[in-house]
């Protein structure tokens, strides 16, 4: 399995090779964000893609949200569409080079983004960004492991693998609400730090 690099993004941005956008906020998410009270969360979003996640948060009053992708296209759409969003928190960049701690981190399949030899890596590198306590939540994707990614697929049962040692799983299940065009794909999942 080969590991996409940023001009592998750039590509597929440029072509249209982005099956995975379903062109506004993952619904799980959205009903996550919907019950959140506290506005002053420090909120990272990696492999944000075009980032509907946080422009939704910021027309909800989260303005301490920080928006991650490697690729450079999806940020200058998001920030077309969400103009007074500050450029300081729109960071084009490898996830693995991220610095900082958080209150919340969103995952829309990300994880499932990245060649799975990373899989262990990105599980320590999320509990260094997480405060104490602090969550990982969102969405992975629930279909057999592939070589022909991304999106790479997984289990529930492989994901325990890399996240059970380093957070409270407080949800890991089928998603009620997804997408239509993600039925019966997707896990939510909600860990706490430990």
């Amino acid at each position: 399995m080969k590991i996409k690099t940023e001009k592998n993004w750039e590509e597929r941005y440029r072509i249209g090779d982005t099956g995975w956008d379903m062109g506004m906020i993952s619904p799980p998410i959205k009903t996550y964000i919907d019950q959140l009270r506290n506005k002053n969360l420090k909120i990272l979003i990696p492999g944000a893609g075009n980032a509907y996640e946080a422009e939704y948060l910021f027309k909800k009053g989260y303005k301490n949200v920080f928006v991650v992708d490697i690729a450079e296209t999806p940020l200058k759409n998001f920030s077309q569409r969400t103009p007074v969003f500050p450029k300081n928190q729109l960071l084009h960049t490898d996830f693995f080079e991220i610095q900082g701690q958080y209150d919340l981190i969103i995952e829309q399949t990300f994880f499932c983004a990245l060649n799975p030899k990373l899989r262990m890596a990105y599980a320590e590198k999320m509990k260094l960004l997480l405060k104490p306590e602090a969550r990982l939540v969102g969405v992975l994707f629930d279909f057999p492991l592939t070589e022909n990614g991304p999106p790479f697929g997984g289990s529930k049962e492989e994901y325990l693998k890399y996240f059970d040692d380093k957070f409270k799983i407080k949800s890991l299940g089928r998603c009620y609400n997804s997408h239509p065009k993600r039925q019966g794909k997707e896990l939510f999942i909600n860990f706490q730090k430990v």
